[in-house]
């Protein structure tokens, strides 16, 4: 379908952006125009009531602070593999425990964490499910200090270049 995501990690890793390599410009996510154009949420067919008023249905997309990491392991013929998942950051809240942010656009995060936050777009639902298992939580839309931020460009490049 088109053209692969690229990371924003290749963006400190290999220099110039798009404008200066040819790259086209990358183009907003299809996913945000289902999700707008997606009618409300109904009661679940087996009974569950749906969402309560304030709660953002299930589907709800949210951009979440997070990174690639591998593991090296083994495979079944014995060779060498590097195996890919994804790392959600989780920060300290007074009063929320362990929690997950969680952004209902990209800018908010941005807003929030700056423009060098690695990150992934994801399911509010599953999201909070997976976190509420091991005892996280996620907090929608937060309000960070002013100056707060976990990633500039040169741990982006020191992070591109330790995962090569």
């Amino acid at each position: 379908m088109g053209e692969p995501n690229r990371s924003r990690l290749l963006d400190y890793a290999q220099g110039p952006g798009p404008a200066a390599t040819g790259v086209p410009e990358a183009r907003r996510s299809s996913l945000l125009d289902y999700a707008e154009a997606a009618p409300p949420p109904r009661p679940a067919a087996d009974g569950r009531p749906g969402p309560r008023p304030g709660v953002p249905p299930y589907e709800t997309p949210v951009f979440v602070p997070a990174h690639p990491r591998y593991v090296d392991a083994v495979d079944e013929e014995g060779r060498g593999v590097r195996v890919p998942f994804i790392a959600y950051e989780l920060f300290t809240h007074p009063t929320g425990g362990t929690v997950a942010f969680s952004f209902t656009s990209l800018e908010k995060l941005v807003d929030a964490l700056g423009d060098a936050q690695p990150w992934v777009a994801t399911s509010l639902g599953p999201l909070a499910e997976g976190l509420s298992e091991r005892g996280a939580s996620v907090l929608l839309d937060p309000r960070v200090a002013a100056g707060q931020r976990n990633w500039g460009p040169a741990e982006l490049a020191a992070y591109a270049r330790e995962v090569r």
